[in-house]
């Protein structure tokens, strides 16, 4: 089998695609399978977005690609799919989340699955673990006044709405201030002891530090953007987020992230999604010649063993499982919870 493997590589994202590169390289070595590696831009928006995605096209149907996996970016995607769609070539991106492109995706008929959750996904993964966790408890509801932080705590907030539940308090702050005393005495003021925020890292850690130094008892839960390193203020243990998990930390990932050790590689970022995709794209592909059916009917029903656990996708050719889940931050990274 050949497979596509489009990554950039140059310019910001060059490390990102190496990640892609490695994680695909590593997994087509066990499973027979040639890479082709296609350069992608992620630099260019608008009409010259279209450009890129017309080159890219070219660029994958000259490649005889049964498949092509990657696509970290979703103008250049958006522009091929039509495309790739004409030539039978699946996409599979371990990045793009865009709802409004896989919508488009599904009434068009074009092949495009991804490794990675929808944008309305986290919204309700959060929903449903406080709708689970926090009947009985004052919480209250956070956001930073940007667009995606508002939009995400207001889904939230509508969906707990619908289960007959709402928050004690709900607060716009604003973000990367070097304190949040004022907010802290509100959230005490509203008797809340469990807060949700879709603000980042840093504000996330200014609060919860705050919160501690008033004497105030918040269990502090967060959305993906907790996922990052600290910066100014460490973020303090036991501040929960419901976030994707590391996958090299999980039992599916155990061997082949020894495999990879023994070579000198470590399993990071978009490694073992990259070897996943190659891995489902051979599986699905063997079933797809045994059955005679096309390879994206193939993965569209198949249900893959892989690095980062059994993969299979929905009607709406979203990964499923989700593979948001509960973590906890313990001395510097998200671990699981005991």
């Amino acid at each position: 089998m050949r497979v596509a493997v489009v990554a950039p590589q140059s310019g910001p994202f060059q490390i990102l695609g190496d990640q892609i590169r490695a994680g695909a390289t590593f997994a087509a070595k066990q499973k027979d399978v040639e890479i082709v590696e296609i350069d992608e831009s992620c630099e260019a928006t608008g009409s010259e977005a279209g450009g890129n995605g017309d080159a890219l096209a070219k660029a994958l149907a000259a490649s005889g690609a049964q498949a092509a996996i990657g696509f970290l970016c979703t103008e250049g995607l958006a522009a091929a799919l039509p495309a790739l769609a004409e030539a039978g070539i699946p996409a599979i991106s371990l990045s793009v989340r865009s709802d409004v492109l896989m919508g488009d995706a599904l009434k068009k008929g074009w092949p495009f699955f991804r490794l990675v959750p929808g944008q309305a996904d986290e919204a309700e993964a959060i929903t449903a673990f406080i709708a689970r966790n926090w009947q009985d408890v004052p919480f209250a509801l956070l956001d930073d006044g940007t667009i995606q932080s508002r939009d995400l705590t207001e889904s939230i907030r509508n969906g707990l709405a619908e289960k007959g539940m709402s928050a004690v308090f709900t607060d716009t702050f604003r973000p990367a201030q070097e304190q949040q005393i004022a907010l802290v005495r509100r959230l005490a003021k509203s008797g809340a002891t469990h807060v949700f925020t879709s603000g980042d890292h840093n504000d996330t850690a200014i609060l919860a530090r705050d919160a501690a130094s008033e004497k105030l008892f918040l269990q502090v839960l967060g959305g993906d953007q907790l996922n990052a390193a600290d910066q100014t203020v460490p973020l303090a243990n036991g501040v929960e987020a419901v976030t994707l998990p590391d996958y090299s930390a999980l039992p599916p990932a155990a061997t082949m992230v020894q495999q990879m050790q023994a070579e000198g590689m470590v399993a990071e970022g978009y490694v073992l999604p990259a070897a996943a995709a190659i891995t489902l794209a051979a599986e699905a592909q063997g079933s797809a010649e045994a059955t005679s059916v096309p390879l994206a009917e193939a993965i569209a029903k198949g249900t893959f063993q892989t690095a980062i656990g059994t993969v299979s996708f929905t009607g709406a050719r979203d990964l499923a499982p989700s593979p948001y889940r509960l973590m906890v931050w313990r001395d510097g990274r998200f671990v699981e919870p005991d």
